[in-house]
């Protein structure tokens, strides 16, 4: 009887121990970076679409650099006070979150 007791509670104790297996729950982020080429233009290559919706949105900014890509997106860095933001448009002058 003795041996039936102690085989039982070994069988048990094996599964128990199998059964405590924890899964790993290290978080893993998936980061994709997506880049179009731009290229710096001058401030009098930008389009006056461009340009009329940049005075329009943001009055008093300063237009520090400007950038155009292949797809004509214009990549806009401005200065307001002493924050600085980026900004982008289409060549009509659209303003494009991104």
């Amino acid at each position: 009887m003795k041996k039936l007791i102690l085989s039982a509670a070994i069988v048990l104790g094996g599964l128990s121990v199998n059964a405590a297996t924890v899964a790993s729950t290290e978080p893993t982020a998936k980061v994709i970076s997506v880049q179009d080429e731009y290229t710096e233009i001058g401030a009098d290559a930008l389009p006056a679409e461009v340009k009329a919706t940049l005075e329009k949105s943001f009055p008093g900014a300063k237009l520090e650099k400007a950038y155009k890509n292949e797809k004509n997106v214009y990549k806009l860095e401005i200065a307001h006070g002493d924050k600085k933001y980026t900004i982008f448009s289409d060549a009509s002058g659209n303003l494009i979150k991104k």
